[in-house]
């Protein structure tokens, strides 16, 4: 998430009431997460073990809980909860603004496009030209939509991202402040969920076409041209490549890359990622000739057993 004007060191100290390491006025530009951040933008962490990775970082102000050598054209911002000022900044710069119409005065609608009834628009949407909205659809705020969409009912376009910090005492939910951006030619069938980035975008490319039933994670991007199945679960933070297909019932763990051109089959469970070019079958997937050969072997195995028993 960029701000809408560039911020100074000493200006977001003030903001979460914190100490900083650094020239007060060195340029603060936006807050994003680790795997999406650009010089500019603040990072937060609150776990050693993610100390050096925050720190050598592309980010060049870290949000931490510990008083640490500050990197040569960095600055810190030394906080005793960084998840919860992380939270303080997207609620100061993007606050929640309560719906005034079902479609929003700020929504930005293109031409030839077709909004059916009891669809909701939020606050700054942006929807092409030539675009289907079909009953029921809800677009939350930010959202960016291309040319040439269609959007089956029941689809939800922005929910929160699924992202919690077990305290002792309660989840603590990471406040989102992204958005989702669809580009142009896209289908989304009825009843999807696309969650928002929690800092950046949840993308899907263009020409891209998904099937009922479909979740996507928070800051997923989805390449352009992709199939996608019914009832595809993907989690949070996943790259799926251009020209990628993925059939019914597949789960793919968060972090993770799914290559270029890569087919992955029905109810596959995916928990690392995947090669380009390679069709891929089973839980934990891997490539679809190899984990056929181990079923036929598996099934091998009460004949081997029975066959022991008669020479014992």
């Amino acid at each position: 998430m960029k701000f809408k004007i560039p911020q100074t060191l000493e200006a977001i100290a003030s903001i979460i009431d914190c100490d900083y390491k650094g020239d007060a006025n060195f340029p603060v530009l936006g807050m994003n997460e680790i795997h999406v951040v650009q010089p500019g933008d603040i990072v937060f962490v609150d776990h050693p073990k993610y100390y050096d990775k925050a720190l050598q970082s592309l980010a060049t102000i870290i949000l931490i809980n510990k008083e640490v050598e500050c990197p040569k054209g960095k600055a810190l911002l030394i906080s005793d909860d960084p998840f919860r000022d992380f939270n303080k900044l997207t609620n100061h710069f993007r606050p929640f603004e309560m719906a005034r119409a079902v479609i929003s005065e700020t929504a930005k609608i293109g031409k030839n496009t077709v909004i059916q009834p009891n669809v909701f628009i939020g606050n700054n949407v942006t929807i092409g030209d030539d675009c289907l909205i079909h009953p029921n659809v809800i677009i939350y705020d930010h959202t960016v939509i291309g040319n040439n969409v269609t959007i089956h009912a029941g689809t939800v376009l922005g929910a929160d991202a699924f992202y919690y910090k077990n305290r002792p005492e309660k989840f603590d939910k990471l406040v989102s402040g992204g958005n989702v951006v669809i580009k142009d030619g896209v289908d989304l069938g009825a009843l999807c969920t696309i969650d928002r980035g929690v800092s950046a975008s949840t993308v899907i490319g263009e020409g891209t076409k998904i099937d009922n039933q479909v979740h996507v994670g928070h800051d997923t991007v989805i390449g352009k041209r992709c199939l996608i199945a019914s009832q595809v679960g993907i989690a949070g933070c996943v790259l799926i490549e251009d020209f990628v297909t993925i059939w019914g019932q597949v789960g793919l763990t968060s972090g993770i890359t799914i290559g270029e051109k890569a087919i992955i089959s029905a109810q596959s469970g995916v928990s690392k990622s995947l090669e380009a070019n390679k069709s891929y079958f089973g839980t934990p997937a891997d490539e679809f000739r190899k984990k056929y050969k181990e079923i036929a072997s598996i099934r091998l195995i009460p004949d081997i057993i029975e066959k022991l028993d008669k020479l014992s």
